[in-house]
């Protein structure tokens, strides 16, 4: 795998947006600081006690979606400029916010977040790039919960959405993938993995007696469109089938949403 270690200003050379395309997945060191991740960390614990578990008794995570609208702490993770810069160099396109969430394993939870991709999830079309960059607010060992890639699995596009909980579920729609190399990936807090939405990924359990704390922004080309397909971060706002997700809930990297 490639691994960058960063300046507080965080980019990527060449490489690590070769490897990353090959792969699907490239880790950075310190895209936050230790101030930063434990800043950070400390709100999402806030925001985990108020904000609604979109995963509704799931023994695999607690999901808080959408946080950087109603936090403003976390609103500076979510558009954080680091995240931001790699996302992009590695995307190749312009971006946009499809939405931020916080994934925190309970502390000895004892389910894994089983093979699945992210994209089959979403209203999308007319894609040209998504991808996710998962930051780790805690130190996140293979006991705590980290995650595990399937490198190149990004090139199996349109499969149907895999079921987190059922192990053999993305080995039913590409059973050639149950064959490939896998790589785990443990981060320290303010280290991150940016993944590609089309790769196949897994957690581990968390069996530590701490929860794993993670805060996911996830970024779509600008151009993407909207196929009319029920999901959380559109359901109510009444968009067009076809249009572009030209909305404030979807803010283009870079510019001013307030």
């Amino acid at each position: 795998m490639t691994t960058t270690d960063p300046t507080p200003a965080a980019t990527v050379d060449e490489a690590a947006i070769s490897a990353y395309r090959r792969d699907g997945v490239v880790r950075v060191r310190n895209v936050l600081t230790t101030a930063e991740a434990a800043r950070f960390r400390d709100a999402a614990s806030e925001a985990s006690g108020i904000a609604t578990d979109y995963a509704g008794g799931s023994a695999i995570f607690n999901q808080y979606v959408n946080v950087w609208r109603d936090h403003d702490v976390l609103r500076e993770l979510t558009l954080h400029p680091n995240l931001a810069r790699v996302a992009t160099a590695l995307a190749g396109v312009p971006l946009r916010v499809w939405h931020d969430q916080l994934l925190i394993k309970p502390a000895n939870n004892g389910a894994a977040t089983e093979f699945h991709q992210d994209a089959p999830y979403w209203p999308h079309s007319s894609s040209r790039h998504s991808l996710s960059a998962w930051v780790a607010l805690v130190d996140v060992p293979v006991e705590k919960g980290c995650m595990t890639f399937i490198p190149g699995s990004h090139r199996h596009q349109g499969l149907r959405a895999q079921d987190l909980a059922d192990r053999d579920d993305l080995f039913r729609v590409a059973p050639d993938l149950r064959w490939e190399e896998r790589l785990t990936i443990p981060l320290q807090a303010g280290d991150c993995t940016f993944h590609n939405a089309h790769l196949a990924h897994s957690a581990t359990p968390n069996v530590t007696d701490d929860p794993r704390i993670a805060h996911v922004t996830i970024y779509i080309d600008a151009a993407t469109t909207y196929t009319g397909g029920g999901h959380v971060v559109t359901d109510g706002l009444g968009l067009e089938p076809g249009a572009t997700l030209n909305h404030p809930h979807f803010p283009a990297v870079g510019h001013d949403i307030r």
